[in-house]
């Protein structure tokens, strides 16, 4: 958990979900807070852990925003009010970043996935990135950059231990 000061009060942010693929798969370029509309089931489930981001995109649809195939797991003590795992849910934005949204989306290459999912205080709010696919050699050049960061660190620990 982790706190954040923001005028005079303190936020309480925990990140529940990760979409650890995201930043590897996609050329993160903005991002955006969003909560979601859920059934009581669902946030009981979310409460307990239960939610993967994997695989998951945001797409428009009749001018709304909607978190397609993310999965919920049931809730274990729900019993016929229980809810479907894979169904859409409707993400809450204000007008003006739907609309930059629309537009990003429109133009080639673009997608909207799912990074975070974490409650702040007590809402849960879902961290959509815009992002451009990433090419094979994109993803190669990362990794090297990646390992080379890793050595230079390695080698920079070895010269402060010694002093």
């Amino acid at each position: 958990m982790t706190y954040k000061k923001e005028k005079l009060y303190y936020i309480l942010v925990k990140i529940i979900a990760q979409n650890k693929q995201a930043n590897r798969l996609y050329d993160i370029e903005d991002r955006i807070e969003a909560g979601i509309e859920l059934t009581g089931t669902e946030i009981k489930s979310i409460r307990e852990g239960r939610i993967s981001l994997k695989n998951g995109f945001a797409r428009v649809k009749n001018g709304e925003l909607f978190l397609s195939n993310i999965h919920i797991s049931e809730y274990k003590n729900g019993s016929f009010t229980n809810h479907n795992p894979k169904r859409d849910r409707k993400l809450l934005v204000h007008k003006r970043e739907l609309k930059r949204l629309i537009g990003k989306q429109k133009e080639k290459g673009y997608t909207l996935v799912p990074i975070r999912a974490y409650f702040k205080n007590k809402w849960l709010k879902v961290e959509i990135g815009i992002g451009r696919g990433k090419k094979q050699y994109e993803k190669r050049e990362d990794i090297k950059k990646r390992e080379h960061q890793i050595a230079i660190d390695r080698e920079l620990k070895k010269y402060r231990l010694k002093r």
